[in-house]
């Protein structure tokens, strides 16, 4: 387990919400859901749990985690099913999209609106009200409305146009017959209304209703007709419980909420797309601790957006931004079409910047618990070394250097530089090896490295005269013994070590044993993160040469042949070796080539 994991496991919030599992390059593994974030996390990570061989393996190969918080466990289920339909990760039980939850549907364009259950949400002017979690539930209510109000019980569409004998549901009062012409439109629609309102959570009455003919029911001993009235209440309460983290209008925006103290500030977003919300994103402003919030909020939407790659319909803050009426211009002119800025202080809207703020107020606190469990490591791990190194000072800039090659193709050096146990990547250097023996001899291409590195210190550059603590090598005592010859020769005194990577080794100057330190260390743990972080350096500067080497051409080093004449040349004879078997005369009747330029074109290729 990595430190940036340990440390966010102790700063996980009891609260519900999801969670999210990724890898080390940043994939993700797993999304969850739990009614305390806390304990089911960390249930992963204890040694007495027995995990399935798939969850073992998941759990080998987590680096990084992330969480939401949410208000009731049913809307960190909603969230969790929109995660892992954005995501797919790999180890969940991957569930169906949209369709896997319910919703109650009013078909408004119709002359007489039925009341359906579909798992699919189209664009055909109806209202829609969910998804819902319980299909049960919706199901239960479907028929109490049906019982409770006369609409089309059979699901077939009707004009009104007398076309049939009413059924029995028009004779039980549960239908008005548009199927027989005998009901009236608007009284129709006054009924749908009513559903309407009733689905948008203005259903009190009714609720005191059933409960007065439960209460009626039991007080009479019909146990059986109070307990379906109990299930109906139930499942009628369930229905309506209205859910934040979806909103069934269907609309794209952004939730931006602030939270500041001494420590800094932390803007949380939410981004709800066609209702949903699929993700959030934290921003952390170290410098804005004593800035005015309208301030920070003016700079953050103008930093922001600038980049953004979506604009939505609607950005909701928690309140007046000076700037909002020119920000607002410059969105629409960048989305094309209006942005609606604004401040809701009630409804559904408002209860996401709430829950929005909750979050930023909680990362915020995980984030200096995080950096105090850092810096509390990084210093006991410096103090470790220089014990453990018998070093004069504590090793706060530690200067490592690493070679890269393939026999010796393309060779290059790297310097990466850590200050107080943190990389400090504006001090990075890398090194295109200048000598080239007939055979890859690393050890003097560690010389080459470490002597231009001094000798740029010499010289009083300010980019290089700050000196190291520590030099690192990356090697064994081939490597260290090179560096120490140009250390000493050049006058300096800086402490070196050589870091072997087989069995991790330290390598002593003047040692005859390396030093062994235990693998829990915090003094190698550091040096492994810095050494590490050496290779990397020089292996991804190495692999551009080689790229850069693969796609060269030797027409590149032509003077006189350039872009368009090298594309010309290709084009008709198809590679360099047809290039060099062709005629002056056939060369020189290339567009744009005279008789002297064909001639130095062979004369280069002929002696290459």
């Amino acid at each position: 387990m990595t430190t940036d994991l340990q440390a966010k496991l102790k700063t996980l919030p009891k609260q519900p919400g999801c969670y999210i599992f990724k890898d080390a390059q940043g994939a993700v593994l797993y999304v969850g859901k739990a009614v305390s974030l806390r304990q089911r996390v960390r249930s992963y990570f204890q040694k007495s749990t027995q995990h399935t061989p798939k969850i073992a393996r998941m759990v080998r190969k987590i680096a990084d985690l992330e969480w939401i918080v949410t208000d009731t466990e049913l809307e960190a289920l909603i969230l969790e099913c929109n995660l892992i339909k954005k995501h797919r990760p790999p180890y969940n039980v991957l569930m169906r999209d949209d369709k896997s939850y319910p919703y109650l549907c009013l078909t408004m364009r119709e002359k007489f609106p039925r009341l359906l259950v579909t798992r699919r949400v189209r664009q055909d002017g109806s209202r829609y009200f969910g998804p819902f979690a319980n299909s049960g539930a919706v199901w239960g209510t479907h028929q109490l409305l049906h019982r409770t109000f006369p609409l089309i019980p059979c699901g077939k569409v009707w004009n009104g146009e007398p076309k049939q004998r009413p059924c029995l549901y028009y004779h039980m009062g549960r239908c008005l017959a548009p199927c027989a012409g005998l009901s009236n439109p608007d009284e129709y629609r006054q009924i749908v209304q009513q559903v309407a309102l009733f689905l948008e959570g203005k259903g009190d009455d009714l609720i005191a209703q059933l409960t007065a003919q439960m209460e009626q029911a039991a007080e009479q001993l019909e146990f059986e007709r109070a307990a379906k009235l109990r299930d109906q209440i139930h499942a009628l309460q369930e229905v309506l419980q209205r859910q934040k983290v979806v909103q069934p209008s269907g609309v794209n925006e952004d939730v931006i909420a602030l939270v500041k103290d001494e420590r800094g500030a932390c803007v949380q977003m939410f981004f709800v797309r066609n209702g949903k919300l699929l993700g959030q994103r934290n921003f952390f402003l170290t410098e804005g601790a004593e800035e005015n919030p309208n301030a920070i909020m003016n700079e953050f939407l103008k930093q922001y957006y600038q980049d953004a790659a979506e604009v939505p319909d609607k950005i909701l803050l928690p309140y007046e931004i000076t700037e909002a009426r020119i920000i607002a211009q410059w969105l629409r002119q960048k989305r094309g079409a209006g942005v609606e800025i604004r401040v809701p202080h009630r409804g559904e809207d408002a209860q996401l910047l709430e829950m929005a703020a909750h979050n930023a107020e909680l990362a915020l606190q995980s984030l200096r618990q995080e950096l105090e469990l850092k810096n509390e490591w990084l210093e006991t791990a410096i103090l470790e070394l220089q014990e453990a190194l018998n070093l004069p000072n504590p090793p706060q800039r530690i200067e490592a250097f690493d070679i890269s090659n393939i026999q010796g193709v393309a060779p290059v050096g790297s310097m990466v530089v850590f200050e107080g146990g943190q990389p400090k990547k504006s001090d990075y250097r890398r090194f295109r090896i200048r000598w080239h023996p007939e055979s890859p001899d690393d050890f003097a291409m560690m010389r080459e490295v470490i002597t231009r590195r001094l000798r740029e210190a010499l010289s009083g550059d300010e980019k290089w005269r700050t000196l190291p603590d520590l030099m690192l090598i990356d090697g064994g005592k081939g490597q260290l013994n090179a560096a120490l010859e140009v250390i000493h020769a050049l006058g300096f005194q800086i402490p070196a070590v050589g870091l072997a990577k087989r069995h991790e080794l330290i390598i002593l100057p003047d040692a005859d044993e390396p030093l062994e330190l235990p693998r829990y260390s915090k003094a190698l743990q550091l040096l492994q993160r810095v050494r590490d972080e050496a290779h990397r350096f020089a292996v991804s500067y190495h692999r551009k040469l080689r790229e850069q080497r693969a796609v060269k051409s030797p027409l590149d080093e032509i003077p006189g042949v350039g872009p368009r004449r090298k594309r010309m040349l290709l084009r008709l004879f198809g590679s360099i070796d047809r290039i060099r078997a062709a005629s002056l005369e056939e060369l020189a009747s290339v567009p744009t080539m005279t008789r002297k330029l064909a001639q130095q074109v062979l004369d280069y290729l002929r002696e290459e």
